[in-house]
């Protein structure tokens, strides 16, 4: 038997302390035949906590407690994405196991699965797009071919008959679907960029150009600085010249995450690759 609990579910206290105890706390009566000299493969009951680093101090406690007391029968799984979130005593009676992203090669034949399956009209261009992007997440690359697939669409006219699926035609999906989809700048855009930072000393026309983009594409910062700073990378440059603009980029980057000014970190960014240029001589 399995009693799984996602993100969705009520998982505080009270339902800690009943259902999830309720169910640890009983034992199985059946259990399927075992083979010759093994065990039965329903000796235990499963309990499924999916990102458990939501739940509430009090509840990890009390889950804490259900473990130690119920093992004989039962056997957990918890799932989160950020394990410092969940407390000490709770992790330390747990096996960890950490997953590493999936490969791009992977993901692109998950995809290549998926969109053969639902006929979805993209480009392969748009699919490696898609396939970097995800960075290893396999979830946020089914989310964004979904919904792009769905603003290929065409809207239904009240009033007028359902067309059959077969007979619906939809627009094809690029390249620049996934970016605007993603809200993530376009490679062109990040070159264009870098390389006017790299050439240009005139400081008012870079910012133009970075706020112009920014409001034309609705782009954040955050992503553009993301992007930049892997444009850079791919540079030969002076190994003083790479720490000056990872350093500075990176400082610009938690300063935004602290919630600060957009147009002042504009700037910032500007003064740091600038910077670095002017190391080069």
């Amino acid at each position: 038997m399995v009693l799984e609990l996602n993100a969705s579910d009520d998982r505080g206290i009270d339902v800690v302390r009943e259902q999830i105890k309720t169910f640890a706390s009983t034992r199985q009566i059946f259990s399927s035949a075992p083979e010759a000299g093994e065990k039965s493969m329903a000796t235990y009951k499963l309990i499924i906590l999916d990102e458990a680093d939501a739940m509430t101090s009090t509840a990890q406690m009390a889950l804490r407690r259900i473990m130690e007391k119920y093992t004989a029968n039962t056997r957990f799984c918890i799932i989160a994405n950020y394990t410092h979130k969940l407390s000490p005593a709770l992790l330390s009676r747990c096996t960890r196991f950490r997953f590493s992203p999936l490969k791009e090669k992977d993901i692109r034949v998950l995809v290549d699965k998926v969109v053969e399956e639902e006929t979805v009209n993209i480009t392969l261009e748009a699919t490696e797009a898609l396939t970097k992007l995800s960075k290893g997440d396999m979830r946020r690359a089914l989310n964004v071919l979904q919904a792009c697939h769905a603003s290929s669409t065409p809207l239904h006219i009240k009033g007028q008959p359902i067309p059959k699926e077969s007979e619906i035609v939809r627009d094809k999906i690029t390249t620049t679907t996934i970016y605007e989809c993603i809200a993530s700048p376009e490679p062109s855009d990040i070159t264009l960029i870098v390389d006017t930072l790299l050439k240009t000393s005139d400081i008012a026309s870079c910012l133009s150009l970075i706020n112009t983009l920014k409001a034309n594409k609705g782009l954040a910062l955050a992503d553009i600085i993301a992007s930049i700073a892997d444009e850079l990378t791919k540079l030969e440059t002076p190994a003083q010249t790479m720490i000056t603009w990872m350093d500075g980029l990176a400082e610009v980057e938690y300063r935004l995450s602290g919630g600060g000014n957009e147009v002042v970190q504009t700037g910032a960014v500007v003064g740091v690759v600038r910077q670095g240029v002017e190391l080069m001589g």
